[in-house]
């Protein structure tokens, strides 16, 4: 064990003692601070609205009411119209505000869309990871050492996810930080969630976590197909190009797909955003949170497991 953590450090300083890491957190940041300027600066363009938020919804319920009663409109626009109009309904009778577009938590909430940068920044770190051993030599010295190639390909995928996680930490308390001194700290209101048939409160701080949580899945499903490509065909480039393709192109694949096939919920871009059980907008009829997990663990040992196999079976260091 002693051994897996001595190599697990020693990812971390190679990760963080390369200039490219430090840019990456550095656009992080950049990427978080403009985001609070631009929302600034648009609420401020807003700020003529005076009408009450009760009268917003009220006008909004009147459009969900239209869409639900117009036949021409997709059952799946209904169903969209139909939460809202729950949710809307709920905020009247409970007196619950919607959270306003000027407030910390709206920014954080925002803010988690970052998480695909950091996606793409802990692709281009898991890709080089076990490739660019290869690519300068060093691989042979790492094999020389008297710990076992699982240890060594172990350690190399801990020490992406570590970045991974540190991104996400850094993330997280810039958009607080950010979102509070643009829009203050306060508001404490609940978000409301459609669930199960009935409107639902959960605590915003709670909520935020939820947020970041679920952007995560994508985050390691990619980094970790992009590691075994990267381990496979022992190329960074062909990892970082095939991951960051379907990171784009992925999603948008799948919805075609889905309209004709009913096994198109069996790909792993129909299951990373588990968010739509909460928000109850799923993608494929039949799906559930359980099959959804299920088919990302399965993705996930797949993944894992095929480099596991090439690193530990194949002659690399020839």
């Amino acid at each position: 064990m002693s051994s897996l953590v001595k190599l697990i450090q020693n990812e971390n300083m190679k990760n963080f003692r390369r200039i490219s890491t430090w840019i990456m957190i550095g656009i992080l940041i950049v990427a978080t601070i403009g985001l609070g300027i631009i929302m600034n600066i648009t609420a401020n363009l807003s700020d003529s609205d005076n009408q009450s938020w009760e009268k917003n919804i009220q006008q909004q319920n009147e459009m969900h009411k239209a869409d639900i009663a117009n036949e021409d409109f997709p059952e799946m626009t209904k169903d969209y119209s139909k939460r809202q109009l729950a949710i809307n309904e709920y905020r009247l009778e409970h007196n619950i505000a919607p959270i306003e577009s000027t407030s910390m938590w709206s920014f954080m909430s925002n803010a988690a869309g970052i998480v695909s940068l950091i996606t793409l920044f802990t692709i281009i770190v898991g890709a080089s990871s076990v490739a660019s051993e290869f690519t300068w030599g060093t691989i042979k010295l790492l094999l020389i050492r008297p710990v076992s190639r699982s240890k060594i390909l172990l350690s190399k995928y801990i020490g992406t996810i570590l970045f991974a996680l540190i991104s996400l930490v850094v993330l997280f308390i810039i958009s607080f930080l950010v979102g509070g001194l643009f829009f203050g700290f306060d508001g404490s209101q609940p978000h409301l969630v459609y669930r199960g048939g009935a409107v639902h409160e959960v605590n915003m701080i709670w909520h935020i976590l939820g947020v970041f949580g679920l952007k995560s899945v994508d985050l390691i499903m990619m980094s970790t197909f992009a590691f075994m490509i990267s381990t496979v065909f022992r190329n960074s480039g062909l990892a970082i190009g095939l991951a960051i393709f379907l990171m784009f192109a992925g999603v948008n694949a799948t919805v075609l797909l889905a309209m004709k096939f009913d096994w198109a919920k069996y790909i792993l871009f129909a299951n990373t955003d588990l968010s739509q059980y909460l928000t109850g907008e799923i993608l494929i009829e039949g799906m559930t949170m359980t099959f959804s997990i299920i088919v990302l663990v399965i993705y996930f040992v797949v993944f894992n497991a095929l480099s596991w196999l090439v690193f530990t079976k194949r002659d690399v260091a020839a």
